[in-house]
């Protein structure tokens, strides 16, 4: 699938605050070339590092994009996963994490370096975390 990304590295305690502006820029991008989102955005995390997010925040894309500023192209590989769905509020995150982590091992699946996470419904679309 291609995708249009902007990668961000920021401190986990930032996350909330740079992640929206990052998300803009991306899709600020994308409309400046006439291109429109082809799905929810989503982000993969390059790797596990201590109080670091180094990821990059994705939007698949109806036609692929040409590289500039920090927007560049890209594509969702194929790939073999297990997933779970999260429902509830970002404080949440760390026990459903830590919870399909223990999945994961429970079930002798490897996990990857990275991991892949897209939002069905998040905070673009409502403020609530119920819905």
């Amino acid at each position: 699938m291609p995708t249009a990304i902007i990668h961000l590295t920021v401190p986990c305690s930032e996350i909330q605050t740079d992640l929206r502006p990052g998300l803009d820029e991306l899709m600020a991008a994308i409309a400046a070339r006439g291109i429109t989102p082809a799905g929810p955005w989503y982000t993969h995390h390059l790797r596990m590092v201590p109080n670091i997010f180094d990821f990059e925040a994705r939007v698949p894309v109806t036609t692929r994009t040409s590289a500039g500023g920090r927007v560049q192209p890209s594509q969702w590989p194929a790939m073999r996963m297990v997933r779970t769905i999260f429902h509830g509020g970002y404080e949440g995150h760390g026990a459903a994490w830590g919870e399909f982590n223990a999945w994961i091992a429970a079930n002798r699946h490897a996990p990857a370096a990275d991991y892949w996470e897209c939002y069905v419904a998040g905070p673009a679309r409502s403020p609530d975390p119920a819905t």
